[in-house]
Parts: structure tokens; sequence; C-alpha cells
């Protein structure tokens, strides 16, 4: 179709003489269409039209396979693709597939190490505009997006979406390999990397891999002292804010993750994930060289320092190396004096938790760990160990 209406500035042709107009205002700057309750400019009439619906939260177009509302026909569009297959937008890098470009543009920083947009509150750099907007939420506690099931707050509107899932039961996507299914796509895509063993995020510093690129930043402080995320209750800090909400747990007594089988509760799923596998007598990771065999790959990885000899884990103080990181955590607290762990029956403090636990079996008399020979019982499992060579 001919275009004779030619820009001056750059050359693209129009159809009509108003088309060309409205692109101008993409040269000078010109924005004439004013949102009267933000200020906010466009250069089209049907923009301002589609932003006043912010204001409103009116959602005219609905998607006929889910019932989900949406404030423009665009993303309706986008979002259609959810219940397709079709991603058109493949990553040249990595052949990821998106289901619009705005997307791939975005994922395709994941490429690069630049990062332009500095947060003036604190040293954080960040690839694109819109995450710097998103992280500066973490300094201001601005959550803008509300659910309307429980009122709990989040920072994006991503969030918000997979936050709702909660409320229903419903998982629609569905792994080919196995019988597991998902709440959200991303689920989905993060579960089937373990079938791959797929793990495109590299570390630059030590090579591990990664499934997400979000495990990779959170990997990366590993290789750095930075601990901004400090304790209200006590002195300790930690290198991410997770680890930190993890952390008040023990100051608050919060378990929020409950085992169905025995109704143990726990500070964070991952514990509660590990510790079911206590209900299975399956130990499908072996040991190459021995005989032994575990139930997860976390403890396979730990037992395997044995035949290494590797102790990655160094206290700072007086050198002693470990084989994990809890115990570290659990030694350096013979370089103070601090006991944080009160007994509410006696004057008694304790280190760790464990010692706790294991003192109050003196109160309550629990002797949970039986010699299989006798039927003898025990408030620890050493005193047990120490029992058990009488029938040797």
């Amino acid at each position: 179709m001919e275009k004779p209406w030619e820009c001056e500035d750059c050359g693209k042709g129009f159809r009509s003489p108003s088309l060309l107009e409205i692109h101008w205002r993409s040269h000078t700057g010109e924005r004439p269409f004013t949102c009267p309750v933000c200020g906010k400019g466009f250069t089209i009439s049907s923009q301002l039209k589609t932003h006043q619906r912010v204001h409103t939260d009116e959602r005219p177009f609905k998607c006929p396979d889910c019932g989900k509302c949406f404030k423009s026909s665009g993303e309706l569009r986008r979002h259609k693709l959810v219940h397709s297959d079709e991603r058109p937008f493949t990553s040249s890098v990595c052949g990821k597939e998106f289901t619009c470009s705005a997307n791939l543009l975005s994922h395709q920083l994941v490429h690069s190490d630049e990062r332009a947009f500095k947060c003036s509150d604190c040293e954080k750099s960040f690839k694109t505009k819109i995450d710097l907007l998103r992280h500066q939420r973490v300094h201001t506690g601005e959550r803008l997006f509300t659910c309307s099931m429980c009122g709990k707050g989040f920072t994006q509107s991503s969030q918000l979406t997979t936050h709702l899932l909660i409320h229903t039961s419903k998982r629609p996507f569905k792994c080919s390999n196995c019988e597991k299914s998902f709440k959200s796509r991303n689920s989905l895509m993060r579960h089937q990397s373990f079938h791959t063993g797929e793990r495109p995020f590299t570390c630059s510093v030590c090579g591990k891999g990664f499934t997400q690129s979000c495990n990779l930043t959170t990997h990366q402080v590993v290789h750095t002292n930075k601990k901004p995320f400090k304790c209200s209750d006590c002195e300790k800090s930690f290198k991410s804010r997770n680890q930190l909400m993890m952390h008040q747990r023990t100051h608050t007594g919060e378990r929020p993750f409950t085992c169905s089988e025995c109704g143990k509760r726990f500070t964070r799923s991952s514990s509660l994930t590990a510790h079911q596998v206590v209900h299975s007598d399956k130990r499908p990771y072996k040991c190459s060289d021995c005989e032994k065999s575990f139930k997860t790959k976390m403890e396979l990885m730990i037992h395997q320092r044995i035949h290494t000899g590797e102790r990655p884990f160094i206290c700072c103080v007086c050198g002693k190396r470990f084989t994990q990181s809890s115990n570290l955590t659990v030694h350096q607290l013979v370089h103070t004096n601090k006991r944080p762990f009160k007994c509410s029956d006696c004057e008694k403090s304790f280190k760790i938790r464990n010692h706790l636990m294991m003192h109050q079996r003196t109160h309550t008399g629990e002797r949970p760990f039986t010699c299989s020979v006798c039927g003898k019982g025990f408030s620890d499992p050493s005193n047990r160990l120490k029992h058990q060579q009488v029938h040797m």
C-alpha cells in the first residue's frame, strides 16, 4: 500500500497526514493527551484511555478460556498465548522461547553483564529501569499490589498473580515426564530442568550452574563478604532478604510448614521437603566410592566429602574447616559467650537449639532413642550409641 506522507526526520512513510502527525511526536517529545489523575502524558488519545483504566481498575477484555479480565486488548492477546503452546520469540543465545517480544528483550539481558541502572540507596545495580524501580520498593516499603483474598501486599503484579494461585487448588501445568502438575508455567519449566539436567545460568567465579537466573544472583553473594540484611532482634546479618526472613522465625517461633504425616513443623518449605523423605524407605542416591546410599542428593554430596577430604567451610577465627556450613555455624559459637536458647523450665541456656531440645527432655522425661536390642530409651542418640557397645 502506498505511503505518500513521509517523515522529514527519519524518512518513514505513512498512509495519512494524521498518522504522520502522531509519529512526528516521537521526535518532538510532544504528549498532548494528559491524564487528569496523575498527569502522565500520551501521544495519542487511545493510549490515554487505556492508561486511565489503571486508576479505575476497569478490565473490559475477558479471556474466553479462563475468564481472566484485562485492561487492554494487547494484554488479552498476550495472555491468550498462555493457553496455547505458541512461543514465537526465541533467544538466539540459549534457545529459550517467549510469548511476546518484550519478554525476549528482557531475557536477553541475562546474557549480558551490563548493569546501567544504579540504586541511589545502596550499591546494587540493575540491567533494566523496571528492575531498579521494583528494587527501590525494598527501601520504601511500598507494596502496590494487594491480594483481595488475604490482604497480603506485593511489590510486583506478577508476584500477586502467582500468589493468587495459593487460594485455588488448580494446577493446570502438567509435566510430560512425570505425574507432577504445577500452578504456573514457570514452576513447570523449573521442574522440567530436573529431568533434562539443564543448568543454563553459570557462575563466572566458580563455574557452578543453576536452573534459574535468580538462583545464580543469590549464589553470587557467596563470593562477597557483604551482608546488608540485618536482624532487628539480634546482631546477625545476612546476604539475602530470604535468609533474614527465615532467621527471624527463630525469634518469633513461627513454623508455617507442617508435615502431613507426623505433624512436625518447620521454618521453611525446603526443610519440610527434606524431612518428608524420613517417611519413605527410598534411597535413590548412591555413592560411587562405597556401598552407601542416601535419600537426598545433598546428603550424598556431603557424604562424598569424606572420600575427597574436601572441607570448604572455614572458620574465620581459628581456621578450622568443615564439610557442612551448618557445622561451621554451630562451631562459631565456641568463639562467643552468647547462649541465645533459654530453657523455659529452668535457668539454663544453650548455644544451639539442638542442645536446648536435648536438655528439655530431662524435664519431660522423653526418651525417643531406643536400643534395638533391649529396648532401653535415651534422651539423645550419642548415649544410645555408647549403650549399644554393651551388647557387642
